[in-house]
């Protein structure tokens, strides 16, 4: 039970926030007491069945939506999305730079064996 406590709770204080009104003018529109309403908050208190029809009015949602889930927030999905952006180019810049770094190599291996020692000209030819 204390899992739907919280998640009352969680729903009426994020409803609350969204309309911009206080506990004492929730309690007001619900026909309650400020000190009801903070213990709803809390989730040491679980409303009747009454008073979760009235929160529901004065929240101006369906009953359903004092149970329902929050949505994810839209901020934090931004922030994970950026996360996993720079995750991503950080292992491709990585990856591109061993694969350049290896071309360089073999290109500069490839282009040493050709070049003469002795006389610094390209394939031994003089």
């Amino acid at each position: 039970m204390t899992d739907l406590k919280q998640l009352l709770a969680t729903n009426i204080k994020r409803n609350r926030h969204r309309l911009g009104i206080s506990q004492a003018k929730l309690a007001e529109k619900a026909e309650s007491s400020t000190q009801y309403i903070s213990m709803i908050e809390l989730g040491r208190k679980f409303p009747s069945v009454e008073m979760l029809g009235k929160l529901a009015s004065a929240l101006e949602i369906d009953n359903l939506d004092l149970f329902s889930p929050p949505p994810f927030p839209e901020a934090g999905l931004r922030k994970l999305q950026n996360e996993v952006l720079s995750d991503i180019e950080r292992a491709v810049s990585k990856a591109v730079g061993k694969v350049a770094k290896e071309a360089v190599s073999s290109v500069l291996a490839k282009y040493s064996l050709e070049v003469n020692p002795d006389d610094g000209t390209a394939g031994g030819k003089t």
